[in-house]
């Protein structure tokens, strides 16, 4: 869905979306399982910057939920997760900020994203926004013990047939001098 600038002159636009799994390109170890409903609105919020400098924003204001897949960052074995947020976001005009200098930005600014052309695609900002609500590192358990980095079996259904740990070369110098230590 296609919200323009244009559009939102005339009224404000309620949304009310389903997206079927598989819409979203979330990367390798994410996908979606149910489908995403996103409800909410979209108005045009005008920043007078003096005489005729008139700033169009969209304000995008609702919430989404959704099912998703998250891989475990030490087994691979998949994990369901239930996502669901609100957000309250404001996109600005891209270039419109821009200026020769640096200059420094204050808490609220760290919060305006930017669009290009006529307005926002309504699935990119809820990509963005369920990617922000998924975990940065996902474990199937606290106790999971991950793949055997020689033979990739997965240790936590059983030991695997390794004798011993190769050790790393980077190691090699600390390890002598742990065994003068001991001597």
């Amino acid at each position: 869905m296609f919200i323009k600038v244009k559009d939102l002159e005339l009224r404000k636009l309620e949304f009310d979306e389903a997206f079927s799994p598989g819409v979203f390109e979330l990367g390798e170890d994410v996908a979606q399982t149910s489908p995403l409903k996103a409800t909410g609105r979209a108005e045009l919020v005008r920043e007078n910057r003096g005489g005729k400098n008139i700033v169009d924003d969209i304000r995008l204001v609702g919430k989404f939920s959704a099912n998703v897949q998250i891989l475990c960052a030490r087994c691979l074995k998949p994990v369901q997760n239930s996502v669901a947020e609100d957000f309250d976001l404001i996109y600005r005009p891209q270039g419109v900020d821009a200026s020769g200098e640096e200059n420094s930005i204050n808490q609220a600014e760290t919060e305006i994203g930017y669009y290009q052309g006529e307005g926002v695609l309504l699935e990119d900002v809820l990509k963005e926004q369920i990617l922000l609500a998924l975990p940065v590192k996902q474990v199937c358990d606290a106790a999971c013990k991950g793949l055997c980095p020689q033979c990739g079996t997965n240790l936590n259904t059983g030991n695997c047939g390794c004798t011993s740990p190769v050790s790393d070369p980077r190691w090699l110098a600390l390890e002598d001098i742990r065994k003068k230590l001991q001597q």
